[in-house]
């Protein structure tokens, strides 16, 4: 792999950067002490290589790089710990949970016809724990599956899916027996009113990847999907729509993805996703863009 070297000066610092061909920094060495970093392991020979080369010939100056592509190591998340590990959660965790009303309220809502929060919350966690039973078939194709991420905020991301294409940032709607139309930027159930589940669903894509790539130090490519479950009819009319659409069964199509994530990649990105503590902390930056 032949690498590109450019020099770094500021604040009184000065650095030899060893770059891709595409401009990507793979490491970097400091001028004055010779103590070379590697930021991509699997560039590591050339990367020592090229600047020792540098560093021992003292060439000519090189071009100046004001701005390196890539920063210095992301910060480090503690020890994991069995109490921060996301990975045990069952589908619909944060529902699990939640305390309903007593059996005497239940009959007189049955009863009254009335619906309850509760029968929201059920019916929820019977969406994500479908949902979650199919997503755990393509682990065999690659794929790492996690389920209920809580944010700092009290929500949670249903599920992330994390393979050879990518991250998927997966909201699960329950609607048994429901017909549901997809446009651009709207969605309708019966033809009732729209509701934002595409902007909502992007949104939470951009937050999972501003966390991601916070702690990986590397771009970390999210998409946002809605899985409709039990629906009669689910009619994606959207030319644009920058958010994935499928019923419960359909999900099986993201298996053969790839040449997003390297099988390294994929398990620095898991590692990260599983810590309770990397979405608990959330960056300001991250908060800000939610």
């Amino acid at each position: 792999m032949e690498l590109r070297v450019t020099r770094w000066k500021r604040y009184g610092h000065e650095r030899l950067y060893a770059n891709l061909p595409d401009g990507t920094a793979v490491g970097w060495a400091n001028v004055k002490t010779g103590n070379i970093t590697v930021l991509a392991a699997e560039y590591r020979d050339d990367v020592i290589a090229v600047l020792t080369d540098h560093l021992r010939n003292n060439p000519e100056p090189v071009p100046p790089q004001k701005t390196p592509r890539t920063p210095e190591a992301p910060p480090l998340l503690p020890p994991l710990t069995a109490a921060d590990d996301l990975s045990a959660n069952r589908p619909g965790e944060s529902l699990l949970d939640k305390s309903g009303p007593g059996l005497a309220k239940r009959v007189v809502s049955q009863l009254l016809r009335r619906p309850t929060e509760w029968d929201s919350w059920r019916k929820g966690l019977a969406g994500e724990q479908r949902v979650g039973a199919e997503l755990h078939r393509l682990e065999r194709h690659g794929w790492r599956v996690l389920h209920s991420i809580p944010l700092a905020d009290k929500v949670d991301v249903d599920h992330l899916l994390i393979g050879p294409g990518g991250v998927f940032s997966i909201n699960t709607k329950h609607h048994h027996k429901r017909a549901v139309w997809v446009g651009d930027d709207s969605v309708k159930v019966d033809h009732g009113k729209s509701a934002p589940y595409a902007r909502k669903s992007r949104a939470e894509a951009k937050r999972v990847a501003r966390v991601l790539e916070h702690y990986c130090g590397f771009s970390v490519p999210v998409t946002p999907v809605l899985v409709f479950v039990g629906v009669t009819d689910l009619n994606v009319v959207a030319t644009q729509l920058s958010v994935r659409v499928y019923r419960e069964r359909e999900v099986a199509a993201l298996a053969p993805l790839s040449g997003a994530l390297t099988a390294e990649r994929v398990e620095q990105v898991y590692s990260v996703a599983r810590h309770r503590q990397a979405w608990t902390q959330v960056p300001p930056a991250a908060e800000r863009g939610s």
